[in-house]
């Protein structure tokens, strides 16, 4: 992705590692924020192969520090005997000030943290943390039956 900023070109790019889809379906999605994470040199290097799912895993904040639990990342597979554990706890980074906003929503009635992807942003790891609400099994349903509905009013205007 290449971005233009100030009359200027500021370049970077973004390599999107894992998604949580299932997040999207589960949850709505109220606010996201960026974390660093905190990884050993093999995670890494497994992460740059597109080996990890963040399927089941969540975001805990504990000790004015957040976590991301149960992040599988495979291990590398040149790696040796010093490899890491695949569903380690793993640190995200996040300011202070971020902390507490997101703790003190989180203590608010219904609302979860889950990583929605992992990506490399100029050569870094990071990962999207979305602030989420659970839906009910209706709210489901209807976000099911508008998604068909847009689908169906883009094949019609495609076809024109």
């Amino acid at each position: 992705m290449i971005f233009n900023c100030n009359g200027g070109m500021l370049i970077f790019w973004m390599k999107i590692v894992a998604q949580n889809r299932k997040a999207f379906h589960d949850y709505s999605i109220e606010e996201t924020v960026e974390a660093g994470i905190v990884l050993t040199g093999t995670e890494v290097k497994s992460l740059r192969e597109g080996k990890a799912n963040l399927k089941d895993s969540y975001v805990l904040v504990k000790d004015s520090e957040v976590f991301l639990l149960n992040c599988h990342i495979s291990p590398y597979t040149h790696g040796n005997i010093m490899n890491h554990d695949p569903v380690r706890t793993r640190k995200l980074l996040l300011h202070k000030k971020e902390i507490a906003r997101l703790l003190g929503k989180t203590i608010q009635k219904g609302y979860s943290l889950i990583p929605l992807k992992i990506y490399f942003k100029d050569s870094r790891a990071k990962v999207e943390v979305g602030l989420a609400r659970g839906k009910k099994m209706y709210e489901k349903r209807e976000s099911i039956k508008k998604r068909e509905a847009d689908r169906e009013i883009e094949r019609a205007m495609k076809s024109r």
